[in-house]
């Protein structure tokens, strides 16, 4: 299935994400106590999409970038919160993630300890 969206349902969609992953971020924040205990990385890779496509090239325009290694473009951090632990970053991807595969999207949350 093809994936085409215009500039501004995918500003819509890539805006719902975010809020969902600051969402997920804060609650898993409130629901920890704080910033707290194991600290780590967490991104969103979607795949699928060829970086020279109309969808490739909308989502560059955006910010995203397709990394070379992985083969698919990936959003670090999407909930982009001023904390360090693992948990809460795990939880703001993993909701970005929901939300970009509501929409058709091939994507999945990753993350490492640091």
């Amino acid at each position: 299935m093809k994936l085409e969206f215009t500039n501004e349902q995918l500003d819509r969609i890539l805006g719902e994400a975010s809020a969902a992953a600051i969402k997920a971020g804060k609650a898993k924040y409130d629901e920890m106590g704080g910033d707290r205990f194991m600290c780590g990385f967490a991104w969103v890779d979607i795949h699928g999409i060829r970086a020279n496509s109309k969808l490739g090239k909308q989502l560059e325009s955006f910010g995203i970038k397709k990394d070379s290694w992985k083969k698919a473009f990936s959003v670090w951090d999407p909930a982009g919160l001023n904390v360090q632990n693992i948990d809460i970053k795990e939880a703001g991807a993993d909701a970005f993630a929901r939300v970009l595969e509501s929409y058709g999207f091939t994507a999945y949350a990753g993350s490492r300890l640091d």
